[in-house]
């Protein structure tokens, strides 16, 4: 029984009780969130149709800018739809035309 005790007891220890979050990747989430917010109102007639689930993927660009790749798999090809320059401090989208 002591040992049980011990054992959770020395565990509250050594884990920590608090934890800082990771700054690091802010800029990616504030630029997904604002074009996932975008893309569902200019898209959302268009999804329902088709029933096309898009995924994203944030590359940080600098503190203030991010690209974000919207794309939709079929079978086991990656297509991408459309690419966003973001940028988060201006809150501004801007369209990467594809060529």
């Amino acid at each position: 029984m002591k040992k049980l005790i011990f054992s959770i007891f020395s565990t509250l220890f050594i884990l920590p009780l608090y934890v800082y979050p990771n700054d690091s990747f802010s800029v990616e989430i504030e630029a997904l969130t604002l074009i996932m917010k975008e893309y569902k109102n200019i898209n959302s007639k268009i999804n329902d149709i088709k029933l096309i689930s898009p995924s994203y993927m944030a590359y940080k660009q600098d503190e203030c800018n991010a690209k974000v790749e919207v794309s939709e798999k079929s079978g086991l090809q990656m297509k991408t739809i459309q690419s966003f320059n973001v940028n988060v401090c201006k809150k501004e989208i801007n369209r990467t035309l594809n060529n």
